[in-house]
Protein backbone atom coordinates (compact mmCIF):
# COMPACT_ATOMS: atom_id res chain seq x y z
CA UNK A 1 0.00 0.00 0.00
CA UNK A 2 1.15 3.40 -0.88
CA UNK A 3 0.84 6.80 1.06
CA UNK A 4 -1.47 9.58 -0.38
CA UNK A 5 0.01 11.85 -2.85
CA UNK A 6 1.63 15.08 -1.73
CA UNK A 7 -0.96 17.08 -2.88
CA UNK A 8 -3.48 15.37 -1.24
CA UNK A 9 -1.54 15.74 2.46
CA UNK A 10 -1.14 19.30 1.67
CA UNK A 11 -4.79 19.69 0.27
CA UNK A 12 -5.48 18.64 4.21
CA UNK A 13 -2.76 20.51 5.63
CA UNK A 14 -3.61 24.09 3.71
CA UNK A 15 -7.54 23.24 4.70
CA UNK A 16 -6.65 22.17 8.64
CA UNK A 17 -4.96 25.82 8.43
CA UNK A 18 -7.81 28.02 7.41
CA UNK A 19 -10.01 25.89 9.63
CA UNK A 20 -8.05 26.86 12.72
CA UNK A 21 -7.62 30.26 11.74
CA UNK A 22 -11.08 31.21 10.90
CA UNK A 23 -13.27 29.12 13.05
CA UNK A 24 -10.22 29.27 15.79
CA UNK A 25 -10.51 32.79 15.90
CA UNK A 26 -14.46 33.31 15.54
CA UNK A 27 -14.71 30.96 18.62
CA UNK A 28 -12.34 32.41 20.60
CA UNK A 29 -13.71 35.83 19.86
CA UNK A 30 -17.10 34.31 21.27
CA UNK A 31 -16.05 33.01 24.15
CA UNK A 32 -13.25 36.66 24.88
CA UNK A 33 -16.61 39.36 24.27
CA UNK A 34 -18.27 37.39 26.60
CA UNK A 35 -15.29 38.86 29.70
CA UNK A 36 -13.49 41.64 28.20
CA UNK A 37 -14.16 45.25 29.23
CA UNK A 38 -14.79 46.39 26.05
CA UNK A 39 -15.63 44.67 22.64
CA UNK A 40 -15.79 46.48 19.43
CA UNK A 41 -18.92 44.02 17.93
CA UNK A 42 -22.66 45.37 18.00
CA UNK A 43 -23.51 41.88 19.16
CA UNK A 44 -22.68 39.12 21.13
CA UNK A 45 -21.25 36.16 18.59
CA UNK A 46 -22.74 32.77 19.45
CA UNK A 47 -19.71 29.86 19.57
CA UNK A 48 -22.03 27.37 18.47
CA UNK A 49 -21.39 27.59 15.16
CA UNK A 50 -17.73 27.89 14.91
CA UNK A 51 -17.87 24.80 17.85
CA UNK A 52 -19.75 22.73 15.46
CA UNK A 53 -17.40 23.36 12.07
CA UNK A 54 -14.17 22.48 14.95
CA UNK A 55 -15.57 19.49 15.94
CA UNK A 56 -16.23 18.19 12.50
CA UNK A 57 -12.60 19.52 11.81
CA UNK A 58 -11.61 17.02 14.66
CA UNK A 59 -13.39 14.38 13.56
CA UNK A 60 -11.89 14.67 10.13
CA UNK A 61 -8.35 15.09 11.11
CA UNK A 62 -8.81 12.15 13.28
CA UNK A 63 -10.12 10.35 9.58
CA UNK A 64 -6.85 11.27 8.10
CA UNK A 65 -4.47 9.81 10.87
CA UNK A 66 -6.12 6.51 11.05
CA UNK A 67 -5.24 6.85 7.21
CA UNK A 68 -1.84 7.87 7.48
CA UNK A 69 -1.25 5.35 10.90
CA UNK A 70 -2.82 2.52 8.28
CA UNK A 71 -1.00 3.13 5.43
CA UNK A 72 -4.72 3.82 3.17
CA UNK A 73 -3.80 4.53 -0.18
CA UNK A 74 -5.02 7.90 -2.19
CA UNK A 75 -8.67 6.14 -2.77
CA UNK A 76 -9.42 6.58 1.34
CA UNK A 77 -12.05 8.93 1.60
CA UNK A 78 -11.21 9.81 5.10
CA UNK A 79 -8.43 12.24 2.79
CA UNK A 80 -11.21 13.74 1.39
CA UNK A 81 -13.00 15.36 4.50
CA UNK A 82 -11.08 18.41 5.98
CA UNK A 83 -11.53 20.13 2.33
CA UNK A 84 -15.07 18.70 2.38
CA UNK A 85 -15.20 20.53 5.57
CA UNK A 86 -13.94 24.09 5.04
CA UNK A 87 -15.86 24.24 1.44
CA UNK A 88 -19.33 23.26 3.52
CA UNK A 89 -18.84 25.81 6.07
CA UNK A 90 -17.56 28.98 3.43
CA UNK A 91 -20.75 28.26 1.51
CA UNK A 92 -22.89 28.02 4.94
CA UNK A 93 -21.30 31.08 6.02
CA UNK A 94 -21.80 32.85 2.61
CA UNK A 95 -25.56 31.85 2.17
CA UNK A 96 -25.78 33.57 6.17
CA UNK A 97 -24.09 36.62 5.25
CA UNK A 98 -26.37 37.11 2.22
CA UNK A 99 -29.26 38.07 4.81
CA UNK A 100 -27.01 39.78 7.06
CA UNK A 101 -25.04 43.41 6.71
CA UNK A 102 -21.87 43.13 8.69
CA UNK A 103 -21.61 46.16 10.71
CA UNK A 104 -17.72 47.82 11.85
CA UNK A 105 -17.82 49.17 14.85
CA UNK A 106 -15.40 52.01 14.21
CA UNK A 107 -17.71 52.59 11.39
CA UNK A 108 -20.71 53.04 12.82
CA UNK A 109 -19.23 55.13 16.45
CA UNK A 110 -17.40 57.39 13.84
CA UNK A 111 -20.99 57.82 12.03
CA UNK A 112 -22.15 58.91 15.62
CA UNK A 113 -19.43 61.19 15.99
CA UNK A 114 -20.43 62.76 13.04
CA UNK A 115 -24.52 63.44 13.62
CA UNK A 116 -23.34 64.62 17.35
CA UNK A 117 -21.03 67.12 15.75
CA UNK A 118 -23.45 68.49 13.13
CA UNK A 119 -26.43 68.84 15.56
CA UNK A 120 -23.75 70.96 18.16
CA UNK A 121 -22.73 72.74 14.84
CA UNK A 122 -26.10 73.99 14.78
CA UNK A 123 -26.53 75.30 18.19
CA UNK A 124 -24.00 77.67 17.56
CA UNK A 125 -23.93 81.17 17.16
CA UNK A 126 -21.88 83.49 15.37
CA UNK A 127 -19.88 84.78 18.34
CA UNK A 128 -19.45 81.10 19.89
CA UNK A 129 -20.08 77.72 20.21
CA UNK A 130 -22.40 76.17 23.19
CA UNK A 131 -20.81 74.84 26.33
CA UNK A 132 -24.25 74.45 27.66
CA UNK A 133 -24.46 70.52 28.98
CA UNK A 134 -28.13 71.10 29.46
CA UNK A 135 -28.17 72.11 25.47
CA UNK A 136 -26.00 68.96 24.67
CA UNK A 137 -27.43 66.29 26.29
CA UNK A 138 -31.08 66.20 24.09
CA UNK A 139 -28.69 65.70 21.35
CA UNK A 140 -27.65 61.76 22.42
CA UNK A 141 -30.51 60.91 21.79
CA UNK A 142 -30.55 61.13 18.15
CA UNK A 143 -27.28 58.80 18.26
CA UNK A 144 -28.81 55.39 19.34
CA UNK A 145 -26.88 53.39 21.19
CA UNK A 146 -22.61 52.94 20.90
CA UNK A 147 -21.84 49.70 18.81
CA UNK A 148 -19.76 48.38 21.59
CA UNK A 149 -20.18 45.37 24.05
CA UNK A 150 -19.46 45.60 28.07
CA UNK A 151 -18.82 42.64 29.52
CA UNK A 152 -20.55 40.73 26.92
CA UNK A 153 -23.61 43.60 27.16
CA UNK A 154 -24.66 46.06 24.82
CA UNK A 155 -23.65 49.34 26.04
CA UNK A 156 -26.88 50.68 26.53
CA UNK A 157 -26.54 54.95 25.81
CA UNK A 158 -24.18 57.98 24.91
CA UNK A 159 -23.20 59.71 27.53
CA UNK A 160 -21.82 63.23 27.55
CA UNK A 161 -19.07 65.00 29.47
CA UNK A 162 -18.24 68.76 28.78
CA UNK A 163 -14.75 70.35 28.96
CA UNK A 164 -13.71 73.60 28.83
CA UNK A 165 -10.58 75.76 28.68
CA UNK A 166 -9.55 72.88 26.30
CA UNK A 167 -6.20 73.66 23.75
CA UNK A 168 -7.06 70.96 21.70
CA UNK A 169 -9.13 67.17 21.42
CA UNK A 170 -9.17 64.83 24.38
CA UNK A 171 -6.49 62.05 23.18
CA UNK A 172 -6.42 60.32 26.74
CA UNK A 173 -9.29 59.73 29.05
CA UNK A 174 -8.52 56.72 31.37
CA UNK A 175 -11.71 55.68 33.69
CA UNK A 176 -14.30 57.21 31.12
CA UNK A 177 -16.96 55.03 30.16
CA UNK A 178 -17.12 53.47 26.64
CA UNK A 179 -19.76 55.80 24.48
CA UNK A 180 -19.14 59.23 26.24
CA UNK A 181 -18.53 61.82 23.95
CA UNK A 182 -16.03 64.30 25.10
CA UNK A 183 -16.84 67.93 24.06
CA UNK A 184 -13.95 70.03 25.16
CA UNK A 185 -14.57 73.94 24.66
CA UNK A 186 -12.02 76.72 23.68
CA UNK A 187 -11.29 79.94 25.70
CA UNK A 188 -14.26 82.19 25.31
CA UNK A 189 -16.02 79.51 23.33
CA UNK A 190 -14.32 79.88 20.05
CA UNK A 191 -14.31 76.25 19.27
CA UNK A 192 -15.31 72.94 20.57
CA UNK A 193 -13.29 69.19 19.70
CA UNK A 194 -16.08 66.79 20.23
CA UNK A 195 -14.26 63.04 20.70
CA UNK A 196 -15.71 59.73 21.56
CA UNK A 197 -14.90 56.87 24.04
CA UNK A 198 -14.60 53.49 22.79
CA UNK A 199 -11.93 51.57 20.66
CA UNK A 200 -8.85 52.23 18.73
CA UNK A 201 -9.74 50.99 14.98
CA UNK A 202 -6.89 48.60 15.41
CA UNK A 203 -8.07 46.59 18.55
CA UNK A 204 -11.31 44.41 19.23
CA UNK A 205 -11.43 43.84 22.74
CA UNK A 206 -9.42 46.01 25.58
CA UNK A 207 -10.20 48.86 28.12
CA UNK A 208 -11.78 51.84 27.08
CA UNK A 209 -10.19 54.25 24.70
CA UNK A 210 -10.37 57.35 22.74
CA UNK A 211 -11.68 56.53 19.38
CA UNK A 212 -8.93 56.41 17.26
CA UNK A 213 -7.54 54.89 13.72
CA UNK A 214 -3.71 54.71 12.65
CA UNK A 215 -2.94 55.98 16.03
CA UNK A 216 -4.54 59.43 15.01
CA UNK A 217 -7.66 60.44 17.44
CA UNK A 218 -10.68 60.96 15.67
CA UNK A 219 -12.18 64.39 16.61
CA UNK A 220 -14.23 67.05 15.29
CA UNK A 221 -14.10 71.10 15.58
CA UNK A 222 -17.19 72.52 16.51
CA UNK A 223 -17.09 76.47 15.13
CA UNK A 224 -18.88 79.50 15.39
CA UNK A 225 -21.34 79.88 12.56
CA UNK A 226 -19.94 81.85 9.37
CA UNK A 227 -22.40 84.80 8.65
CA UNK A 228 -24.45 84.11 4.96
CA UNK A 229 -23.58 86.43 2.56
CA UNK A 230 -26.92 86.91 1.78
CA UNK A 231 -27.51 88.18 5.33
CA UNK A 232 -25.08 91.02 5.37
CA UNK A 233 -25.79 93.66 6.91
CA UNK A 234 -27.96 96.41 5.02
CA UNK A 235 -27.17 99.82 4.73
CA UNK A 236 -29.94 100.83 7.39
CA UNK A 237 -28.20 98.41 9.59
CA UNK A 238 -24.94 99.72 9.24
CA UNK A 239 -26.19 103.42 9.88
CA UNK A 240 -27.88 102.56 13.43
CA UNK A 241 -31.34 102.71 12.01
CA UNK A 242 -32.54 99.18 13.57
CA UNK A 243 -33.31 99.20 16.95
CA UNK A 244 -31.12 98.08 19.20
CA UNK A 245 -31.60 95.40 22.12
CA UNK A 246 -31.51 96.32 25.19
CA UNK A 247 -28.44 96.36 27.38
CA UNK A 248 -26.71 93.80 28.74
CA UNK A 249 -29.52 91.07 26.83
CA UNK A 250 -28.12 88.19 24.71
CA UNK A 251 -31.04 87.63 21.99
CA UNK A 252 -29.31 84.16 21.62
CA UNK A 253 -29.70 82.91 24.98
CA UNK A 254 -31.77 84.64 27.03
CA UNK A 255 -34.52 81.65 26.69
CA UNK A 256 -32.04 79.49 28.07
CA UNK A 257 -31.81 81.12 31.61
CA UNK A 258 -33.38 79.41 34.36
Amino acid sequence: MTLPSRKTLLSNVLSLAAIAWIYGGDFSDALRARTADVSALVELPSPVRPAVVLGLTALATAAVLFGLVRKLPEGFKGYRLLPIVLVGSLFADLMLAESRIPIDSTDVASMSLQRFHKLAQELSTLDAVVDDPRMLQPLLEELGRPPYLVHGEPAQAYTLQVRKDCEGPVRDAPGVRVGTLLYCVAPERKGAWVTLVGLPAEKRFGAPEVLAAGGQTRFLLVTPKVPDEESEPTGAFRDGMTKPEPAGQDAGTSSLQP
